[in-house]
């Protein structure tokens, strides 16, 4: 791929990491000027006591918790967000915190959005770097090691009423601090281990292909491949192994970090279709297309493909096309190392949804920066065929 005459990096998010470091959490708002904190998690997350530590901190902190939200559902809704936002208001809160997965704190960076400026959110927010101006501080702590929420600029919301995920993107969306504590994730079961897993390995990847990477991107992505290579099987097979957990939770913000900045590609576009239409989980639909969406980009990005299966311990043999394809039968033997779905069929879609999933991903901003256009939607009809 040609070098790119100019380009930007941005990263907005202190980032703080170490088993038990969400205790650090009150003082972490302090330092953002804190006073009356809401904070987003989800019902999961609450039984297992976490809240109640972050709780602890901020009140030690000297920082009074106004608002609890403990049941945002796996797909962030308008509704929740809505309600959210206005009784946070009513509250007078001014910091916003989120543990929990890529739901919990893209609700979070949502409500903190209608908090801070107000409105209608599909209305008056839905778009492009609409948002030109700080929100109130927020504290993201992930419990997955997958969407790379903590650090990214977007939010993805479904909207029920038309089956769509909607995106939102601002640089004013990534949290001031992520806090990255292994001991979080250590109760993760092991399809949801994989599923995130993978997610993180498809932003890797889809970073390292955009049109619009860069050499720093470049350096993010590949380590990221590499280490979720590496102890992505180990989490999974142990689900208490400390090292491996944070080098998942490290390697994810890593991806994160990169697709903030240089975007994904066509896997994205169609797992947002397949999860607004048809409802699986965004890792397990990015599992499920990325093997077959990286052999149809193949041909335009060989050079970026061979250094992901250079990441994945690929021995050079200084054929390029032979290494990029070793590369794609990496993510394969991965994936299906860790017992995830192999067809679409298998997770619900139905063969009727996949032209009207392929008609959605076409409108997806995701699609724009594929290192293969993407012209047609019968090339996605295509390709979801294949994977069903």
């Amino acid at each position: 791929m040609p070098f790119l005459e100019y380009f930007e990096f941005h990263d907005r998010t202190k980032l703080v990491y170490g088993p038990d470091t969400i205790k650090q959490a009150g003082r972490e708002a302090q330092l953002l000027g804190g006073a009356k904190a809401v904070l987003i998690t989800d019902s999961v997350i609450h039984g297992l006591g976490f809240p109640n530590t972050i709780i602890k901190s901020l009140e030690e902190a000297g920082i009074e918790v106004v608002l609890v939200r403990d049941d945002v559902p796996q797909d962030s809704s308008v509704k929740i967000i809505t309600e959210t936002s206005a009784e946070a208001k009513v509250r007078g809160a001014d910091v916003c915190i989120g543990i929990g997965g890529g739901s919990v704190l893209d609700t979070m960076k949502m409500v903190n959005l209608l908090l801070t400026e107000g409105g209608d959110l599909l209305n008056d927010h839905q778009g492009t770097y609409l948002q030109e101006r700080p929100l109130k501080p927020m504290i993201a702590i992930p419990t997955t090691a997958g969407t790379g929420s903590e650090v990214t600029f977007a939010a993805m919301v479904k909207d029920h009423d038309s089956s769509m995920k909607l995106s939102f993107v601002s640089h004013f969306f990534a949290p001031n601090v992520s806090i990255l504590d292994p001991n979080v994730t250590l109760s993760m079961p092991k399809q949801i281990t994989a599923s995130t897993g993978i997610d993180a390995l498809t932003h890797a990847i889809e970073s390292l292909t955009s049109t619009q990477a860069t050499p720093i991107t470049d350096g993010l992505s590949a380590g990221a491949i590499g280490a979720i290579h590496e102890y992505l099987p180990i989490a999974v097979k142990n689900g208490g192994d400390v090292e491996a957990r944070g080098r998942m939770l490290t390697a994810s913000c890593q991806a994160g970090l990169a697709i903030a900045n240089s975007f994904v590609g066509i896997v994205h576009g169609v797992a947002h279709s397949i999860g607004g239409i048809a409802g699986v989980p965004h890792g397990l639909a990015n599992s499920l297309m990325l093997p077959v969406c990286m052999e149809w980009n193949m041909e335009y990005c060989l050079d970026k493909y061979a250094i992901a299966a250079y990441a994945m311990s690929v021995a050079p043999t200084g054929d390029m096309r032979a290494d990029a394809i070793a590369g794609i039968q990496k993510v394969r033997d991965l994936i299906y190392s860790l017992g995830l779905p192999a067809r679409l069929s298998e997770v619900g879609v139905t063969e009727d949804q996949l032209e009207s999933i392929a008609e959605l991903t076409m409108g997806d901003g995701a699609v724009y920066t594929n290192p293969r256009p993407v012209e047609d939607p019968g090339e996605v009809l295509e390709l979801l065929k294949k994977a069903f």
